[in-house]
């Protein structure tokens, strides 16, 4: 059986990363620079890592989940305004509150 051929990864050029920088200042996040780019998202953190750039949003620790589990469920706040209270992207946020079984709100439904 013949192997499969063999991938390459893409570099990018000096201008290219000046470009994928400024776009991700801009407000592109790493998801839509790496389609752009045609490289993988790790790879657009890297960069933007290798050039001095702040990530936007931060890993949730285990207290943050605790402190987004007691709003959400406790406090009937929004997943979308934890994430903001909690610098992180609102999926993420999301995305663990219902890997902890939080039974989450359909977000049309007011109190």
């Amino acid at each position: 059986m013949p192997k499969p051929p063999r991938r390459v990864a893409k570099r990018l050029k000096a201008p290219e990363v000046t470009e994928l920088v400024e776009a991700y200042k801009e407000g592109s996040t790493t998801y839509q620079l790496a389609g752009r780019f045609g490289i993988k998202r790790q790879t657009v953190s890297d960069i933007l890592k290798r050039n001095g750039v702040t990530p936007r949003w931060r890993r949730l620790t285990e207290a943050n989940i605790d402190e987004a589990e007691r709003l959400y469920v406790h406090q009937g706040m929004s997943a979308a305004r934890i994430a903001d209270r909690l610098k992180a992207d609102p999926e993420t946020v999301r995305l663990r509150l219902r890997k902890r079984g939080v039974q989450m709100r359909d977000p049309h439904d007011r109190p």
